[in-house]
């Protein structure tokens, strides 16, 4: 279902901010600092998931000070739904991830099927060892596959969050912070 930019707005100006734009930033530092004393030493891959990915991606590796690779991949469960269905490889990795250290970073950790199959396939394509990061963890209990990631920033309730990489059916991504979508909106 497509909406207008105007339409994006108004969910804006109804949504409740759950986490600030500083608190974000914080947790994006607490994650940056665990990963560099996991993998420092590593030579790492970082692969960011796309589209949601991006902006949490580059916020923490922006913080790592030591030399890394990036790449990316995008492989969505969604598409332009809200539920998920089957995994769709839309770009695959374009590195090797043979005898890799790989770090995933993706916006959410919601059900956790679409990043247990991202891992699944980094271990088959020879990664020696893979992280994920989330900026968001959904907190239910429907986790299929993937219940925590390695390094998370924060965690919501079971909401339809929007922000920091986030949609709300293709906008607000860019916002600042963490938002629920007001009821009427979900």
């Amino acid at each position: 279902m497509s909406i207008s930019a105007e339409e994006a707005q108004a969910v804006l100006s109804r949504s409740e901010c759950l986490i600030d734009n500083n608190t974000v930033q914080q947790a994006l530092d607490k994650m940056a600092l665990q990963i560099i004393e996991t993998m420092q030493d590593d030579n790492p891959l970082v692969l960011c998931v796309m589209t949601g990915g991006i902006i949490a991606t580059s916020e923490i590796v922006k913080r790592l000070p030591f030399s890394l690779e990036l790449d990316y991949l995008h492989a969505t469960r969604y598409g332009d739904k809200t539920v998920g269905e089957t995994l769709d490889w839309i770009v695959r990795p374009r590195k090797s991830l043979k005898g890799r250290t790989v770090l995933i970073i993706d916006d959410i950790l919601d059900v956790g099927k679409t990043l247990n199959e991202i891992v699944e396939f980094c271990k088959t394509e020879g990664a020696q060892k893979t992280y994920t990061a989330v900026l968001v963890n959904k907190e239910h209990d429907r986790k299929e596959g993937m219940s925590e990631a390695d390094f998370t920033g924060v965690t919501v309730p079971d909401r339809y969050v929007f922000g920091y990489g986030m949609d709300y059916k293709h906008y607000l991504r860019n916002v600042k912070g963490i938002f629920a979508a007001h009821k009427n909106d979900e």
